[in-house]
């Protein structure tokens, strides 16, 4: 996207209407962010950026390089304790590693760890711990993943800026 398009889909809604105002990255008007300062994020990431992102970060979210998320998920990095829903559960944080992409319409929950180099297809529930340079798709009643055949080929570290 050009600059003058960046400007245009997000200055607006940001800055002038003030929908998700606070956070110092571009974030799409239909989206969410929520405790953003909790968030740390690496570069060519912009949580929030397509439409109908909701993002938790009240337990701490961390992005590695290159990270991407489709539209309309959910990541949420707290959770209400089950004996009493007025208090946090214990398990908190999301942690997403280098070069993932995150199909649409996945929930990702709290305590969730991603390795670098995973695609998850579209509509996955993710917890818990997923492994390095794999491929997580929905099946019938499980996710499945399959180990990816060759490396991750870009790196966003060593691209030019213009």
């Amino acid at each position: 996207m050009k600059n003058y398009q960046v400007l245009r889909q997000y200055f607006y809604w940001q800055k002038i209407m003030r929908v998700n105002a606070a956070v110092p990255w571009p974030v799409d008007f239909r989206s969410k962010v929520v405790d953003w300062p909790n968030i740390q994020k690496g570069i060519c990431c912009d949580p929030g950026d397509n439409p109908g992102i909701y993002i938790n970060a009240a337990g701490g979210l961390k992005f590695g390089n290159n990270v991407n998320i489709g539209q309309n998920t959910i990541i949420t990095t707290t959770n209400h304790y089950k004996y009493d829903h007025r208090k946090r559960s214990r398990t908190e944080g999301v942690s997403i590693g280098d070069n993932v992409w995150i199909g649409a319409n996945c929930s990702i929950v709290a305590g969730t760890e991603i390795g670098d180099n995973v695609t998850i297809g579209a509509g996955c529930y993710i917890k818990g711990k997923i492994p390095s340079d794999v491929t997580v798709v929905q099946s019938a009643n499980q996710l499945e993943t399959i180990a990816k055949t060759k490396p991750y080929e870009w790196d966003c570290t060593k691209e030019e800026l213009l």
